[in-house]
């Protein structure tokens, strides 16, 4: 009888406790943002500017928010980009136009 060690099928892919990189979440949720933030000029115009004048802080406070849901998300998807970017993406966008209308009273 022969001495056999039996090989691992999937040796080169990490456990499961190893911790994943947050970078990538994070990256996704600020594009996230940038793009919310452009959606209300793309539908009302530079009439949005004046808007923004007196409502900066509110907005620029989603920022750090938006960064943590991406990284919040790609933690709970466990690194899947794809479905990391579209809940992120979804979320963010919901949030911003929610403080959009909120303010401005629609």
């Amino acid at each position: 009888m022969q001495n056999i060690t039996p090989m691992l099928a999937r040796k080169d892919e990490r456990p499961d406790d190893e911790p994943r990189s947050s970078l990538p979440g994070g990256i996704i949720g600020f594009l996230s943002y940038w793009c919310a933030l452009a959606i209300p000029f793309l539908l009302y115009g530079s009439n949005t500017l004046f808007f923004f004048l007196y409502t900066w802080p509110f907005f620029l406070a989603l920022l750090p928010v938006s960064v943590i849901m991406g990284i919040v998300y790609s933690m709970l998807l466990r690194g899947q980009l794809l479905w990391t970017l579209l809940a992120t993406v979804i979320s963010v966008i919901c949030l911003f136009w929610l403080l959009f209308t909120f303010l401005s009273g629609w």
